[in-house]
């Protein structure tokens, strides 16, 4: 993945009373991130999916291809795990992208 062709993740932002916001990724599992704030999580967010994206990459896995909005919703256990979540979409932080 370059920098031109960077694309985002639709990501599930949840938040518990006492607790900081935690997001993760439907379509990358495994990847997972915190922040204080909705803004801290997302920017965390952004950097943890590209250093997490980097790892499969030089390992060899193949990088997952984002789904749609409305194919997350065909799938039961998105909606489960939506229940209660911001939806958001983050791209990588391209600074942590590597050509590859």
């Amino acid at each position: 993945m370059t920098k031109d062709n960077i694309r985002g993740y639709i990501a599930l932002v949840h938040k518990d009373k006492d607790t900081s916001y935690g997001v993760s990724f439907p379509d990358v599992p495994g990847c997972i991130s915190a922040g204080d704030t909705f803004e801290e999580a997302i920017a965390n967010a952004g950097e943890a999916l590209a250093g997490h994206l980097a790892m499969m990459r030089a390992d060899g896995d193949a990088i997952p291809q984002p789904q749609t909005i409305e194919a997350l919703r065909d799938n039961a256990d998105f909606v489960v795990d939506a229940t209660d979540a911001v939806i958001a979409f983050v791209t990588p932080r391209s600074h942590q992208v590597t050509a590859g």
